[in-house]
């Protein structure tokens, strides 16, 4: 505000608010809803900014006080894939009744002869019995099954190299921690020596094994820090970002670990929470800053900036944070609580950064004043004022490239996609194993040793459970069934149990001959339950259910493609009502959903190149090539879904703004492109470095959604928004604004970030002398939604 002018009243204030409103979306806005909103904003702005350092410690205090809760309590996460009334889930439940002591997670002990010798030879069998002793005392096991013993002939391999003892602990895998498994593999792995290999398998051995999890996490921020510093100059502004990302994600993460303890939590929840936070944390921040920066360089004052900030873009950071939620959330329709519980530690942690973004950005913007700006802007302003900003550079020039060659342009782009996509018709869903390790792992070792000894179907016996019913005809049924098994096609071996707790319940265990996560596994299940199982059944009251893990994860990976069409449609749906409602236009939203699928599709094509083709999966140390993980698309299509909405509402907004000034497409197009690619691309950068980095988390999960959300993102800021989409929109012309009549009064109204008025002069902010937290009395910046200071 300039000096000795009087301060607007609220009216004036709303008159001026309401202008604004009617010139981003021309007569469609009820005057009062657009001006609470956009004050709203700015009123959260405001008290952030005045009361900073409450705000921050706040924040902190949160963040310590979630933290200590989540230490005090510990983890409870689960990985069951088990399915509620599935056949697998019938078995398992049999199973409890049959054997409800063995509730421990059972693990193996496996040794090699390396110099041609037997396992049966005296000094082996001398080392390993002792050794086995030794690991049978240890705190936490409960049994531990030699193949010395009377019955151990079976874990012994034809050839007398290979053998292997299982280990039981007293709890299962999501009640066990490292330091009771730890022992346990010392142990065993102290028995080794010239000519004899000793390694471990199994989930609770897995679980114990090291990661690079924190070092991914450093190794993120690390590089959008370098990438922040390039784009803004200024290390404060470069911190500020992370600081609200790290704080936002480390509340987010504890409090997904005291979740774990109400519902069912998996595992990798709080790496992914922190994958997906971290990436869009920093985006949020950055877009923020950027307005922040543009406001200062304007000549505003810093509370001015900060809040105007906040009021425009803040509210594309509230809609693009609620679009993910909203998306992840939708995983709900699968009806899966292993997938519940992944939706809800993503849509927190993406709140948690939506509401740092809002609060506690601006209030470290107000900490840190003017030195958001770099020196040699400050310098600038100070000498020359305020000064136009005018697109210029390569992104002025690229918008000028990709509207002079739209069509060429638009066909390489369209080949890019396609290219990528091919590998997706190959996608082969199921659940990796330890046989997907890396090769240097223990747990990989032992899983070779033992399909190398005994076949690959040991990794992945299938339980069939049995319930006679006390019915004499069905336990004749069920050795006869017994005697079939052994000669089906694809069965390598038949053992019957006899230690069942219920006489009625009775369990065969079957090793197939293909691995636990070969097709023709899958073949066989489908064979047993459909083919094998009903002729013993039919005419008896036996009832048989073909479970254990293996067929689980069949079971999970067929019920996530049997819904995945819902979900997909469901997703989709969505945006394109909300981009329809936003932009009145039926050409923006349909070539979205276009978009969308095409990201996806182009992205999950790497990810089954690498993951299961394994182009390079060895060499990035990510294992042995192997399906992909069936809840993989569900998380991915929500997770993209949101991010793309950001990138596509931050690139039409600005096209839609020029559109509704000049009815120019041509020029709407090739400004919006100029004003938001840099910004787009710095975006991409950060969220891509952050996602790789979790390759080297040693987790292949985690690596899958790091590989994948990376390369859609690359390919959606790069290919799609930077090219493919403002090409389309050049061919396409004024129908890429057509919407019905009849629709367009019926939609709802939507404004997702207020324009500012850069066309109209601002007075130069008093300098050198630092900039006021509170804005003198005087005329307000036309545009901005705030009034004086209270």
């Amino acid at each position: 505000m300039r000096k000795g002018t009087k301060a607007p009243n609220d009216l004036a204030v709303l008159s001026q608010l309401t202008a604004e409103g009617d010139a981003f979306f021309p007569g469609t806005f009820p005057k009062v809803p657009h001006m609470t909103r956009k004050l709203y904003m700015a009123a959260i702005a405001k008290w952030c900014l005045r009361r900073r350092f409450a705000v921050i410690m706040l924040w902190l205090a949160a963040l310590a006080g979630v933290t200590g809760a989540a230490l005090a309590a510990g983890s409870a996460y689960s990985n069951s894939y088990e399915v509620p009334g599935t056949e697998a889930g019938k078995a398992a439940s049999l199973l409890g009744l049959a054997f409800p002591g063995r509730a421990g997670s059972s693990d193996t002990i496996v040794w090699h002869t390396t110099d041609g010798g037997s396992v049966r030879a005296l000094g082996v069998e001398q080392r390993m019995t002792h050794t086995l002793d030794t690991v049978r005392h240890l705190p936490g096991i409960t049994s531990v099954t030699s193949p010395y013993g009377p019955d151990g002939g079976g874990q012994i391999s034809k050839d007398g190299r290979t053998a292997y003892a299982t280990v039981t602990f007293g709890q299962d895998t999501d009640h066990l921690g490292a330091g009771q498994v730890k022992p346990v593999v010392s142990t065993a792995k102290s028995a080794a020596g010239p000519g004899l290999q000793v390694e471990l398998g199994g989930d609770a051995i897995g679980m114990a094994q090291p990661t690079s999890t924190h070092l991914s996490e450093l190794i993120g921020i690390a590089v959008a820090g370098a990438v922040l510093l390039v784009a803004f100059g200024s290390l404060a502004a470069m911190s500020l970002p992370i600081a609200t990302a790290v704080v936002s994600v480390g509340t987010a993460v504890m409090g997904i670990q005291l979740l774990g303890h109400v519902m069912t939590m998996a595992s990798f929840a709080p790496m992914l929470g922190t994958l997906i936070g971290l990436g869009v944390g920093i985006d949020y921040a950055l877009f923020i800053v950027t307005r922040h920066r543009r406001g200062l360089r304007r000549g505003l004052a810093v509370a001015d900036a900060a809040t105007r900030a906040v009021a425009t873009s803040g509210r594309a950071v509230v809609f693009a944070g609620g679009t993910v939620c909203a998306a992840v959330l939708g995983m709900f329709v699968l009806r899966l609580s292993f997938l519940n519980g992944v939706a809800i530690a993503a849509a927190l942690t993406v709140l948690l950064t939506v509401a740092a973004s809002v609060t506690l950005l601006p209030a470290l913007l107000g900490v840190i004043g003017d030195k958001a700006l770099s020196r040699r802007e400050r310098r600038r302003l100070t000498e020359h004022g305020p000064q136009p900003e005018v697109p210029t550079g390569l992104a002025a020039r690229w918008s000028a490239f990709v509207e002079r060659h739209p069509k060429l342009l638009g066909c390489v782009a369209a080949a890019v996609m396609l290219v990528c996509a091919l590998p997706t018709l190959s996608l082969h869903l199921g659940t990796s194993d330890q046989g997907n390790d890396p090769a240097g792992s223990t747990t990989r070792k032992a899983y070779d040793l033992v399909a190398e000894g005994f076949g690959p179907g040991v990794n992945g016996p299938l339980q069939v459970v049995a319930d006679t019913r006390g019915d004499a005809a069905g336990k004749v049924a069920l050795d006869r069934l017994t005697d079939t098994l052994r000669d089906t096609h694809g069965v390598a071996a038949v053992s019957t149990g006899t230690d069942a707790a219920s006489g009625d319940i009775q369990v065969v265990t079957v090793v197939p001959t293909g691995a636990p996560q070969s097709q023709t596994t899958s073949d066989l299940i489908d064979r047993l339950r459909h083919d094998v199982i009903p002729r013993a059944e039919q005419g008896t009251g036996l009832k048989v259910y073909v479970g254990g893990e293996t067929a689980a994860y069949d079971d999970f990976a067929s019920v996530i493609v049997g819904k995945l069409p819902l979900f997909v449609g469901v997703v989709i749906s969505m945006g394109f009502l909300l981009l329809m409602a936003a932009f009145r236009s039926l050409g923006i939203p349909l070539k979205a959903a276009v978009m969308n699928v095409a990201a996806v599709a182009s992205s999950f094509g790497i990810v089954v190149a690498v993951f299961q083709w394994g182009w390079g999966s060895e060499l990035l140390g990510l294992g042995r090539a192997g399906p992909i993980e069936p809840f993989l698309p569900v998380i991915m299509v929500s997770v993209l879904f949101g991010l793309s909405m950001d990138y596509q509402v931050f690139l039409v907004s600005r096209m839609y703004e020029e559109w509704l000034e000049t009815r120019d497409n041509r020029r709407a197009v090739r400004v919006g492109l100029a004003e938001t690619s840099r910004v787009i691309n710095s975006a991409a950068v950060i969220m891509i470095s952050v996602f790789l980095a979790f390759v080297l988390s040693g987790d292949r999960v985690i690596a899958m959604f790091g590989i994948g959300l990376a390369a859609a993102v690359a390919l959606d800021a790069f290919v799609l928004r930077t090219l493919l989409v403002p090409a389309l929109m050049h061919l396409l012309g004024r129908a890429n604004w057509w919407l019905p009549g009849w629709l367009d009064r019926r939609l709802p109204r939507l404004s997702i970030e207020p324009r500012e008025r850069l066309e109209e002069p601002v007075a130069p902010a008093p300098v050198p002398t630092p900039t006021p937290l509170t804005p003198p009395a005087g005329r307000p910046v036309p545009g901005d939604a705030v009034g004086p200071a209270a």
